[in-house]
């Protein structure tokens, strides 16, 4: 054993590191929140642009790829994050284990039906 060994007896005996998947999950919550800043920025810039619209203005907005594709970027990268921040919100507060599985598979279900409901309306409004 050596002194820079960190593991107790029992993880040693499992194999088990201090870092299994927490460090992908980490890195992947860093790049959704840097992808946000933009795509953040370019979103509340298009909803000024909307504000004294008419709903013909905001279709004919929307109609352009470049709008649609942006505008469900930022939508796909938002619930993402929100879904990793939600986890790690979870992991650390709720104490439960019954409890913990079935919030972590909420978060999960209400994440995915968010982004593919917003992602079909941006590609209905985008192709009509």
């Amino acid at each position: 054993m050596s002194s820079q060994d960190f593991r107790t007896p029992l993880k040693r005996v499992r194999g088990l590191g201090s870092a299994k998947s927490g460090t992908q999950h980490f890195i992947v919550q860093r790049v959704t929140a840097v992808a946000l800043v933009p795509l953040a920025l370019w979103a509340i810039f298009l909803a000024l642009a909307l504000v004294h619209a008419d709903y013909a203005q905001a279709r004919a907005m929307l109609h352009h790829h470049f709008a649609a594709v942006w505008l469900s970027a930022f939508v796909i990268a938002l619930f993402w994050h929100a879904q990793l921040g939600l986890q790690v919100v979870i992991e650390d507060y709720v104490h439960t284990p019954w409890f913990e599985v079935v919030a972590q598979l909420a978060v999960k279900f209400f994440c995915i039906a968010g982004a593919i409901t917003s992602v079909f309306a941006i590609v209905r409004v985008a192709l009509a």
